[in-house]
């Protein structure tokens, strides 16, 4: 219980990542425009993939097989989880 919940603090974390800080993923270059804010969700959703991949191997032992329909209810939960950072940058003015 506790791993699927600190899972979706970290989604919720990489979700507004791209909103609430001027640089890549928080590293490196700047980004000015809406579209780079939005481009800059399908990185951060794959290494939040890659890190929920890596937790269920290391923790729980055993990776199950996921098919299309799991990728894009995990997208859509990603996109709405970003929903506060994108009020804070572009709404809240």
């Amino acid at each position: 219980m506790a791993a699927k919940l600190i899972f979706l603090l970290l989604m919720l974390f990489m979700a507004n990542l791209g909103w609430v800080s001027d640089k890549w993923l928080g590293l490196v270059g700047t980004v000015n425009q809406l579209w780079q804010r939005f481009a800059l969700l399908l990185p951060a959703y794959f290494i939040t993939l890659v890190i929920g991949y890596l937790v269920e191997r290391f923790v729980m032992g055993q990776v199950w097989p996921q098919g299309w329909e799991f990728y894009s209810i995990t997208l859509c939960v990603f996109l709405v989880l970003s929903f506060p950072g994108f009020i804070y940058r572009v709404l809240w003015k």
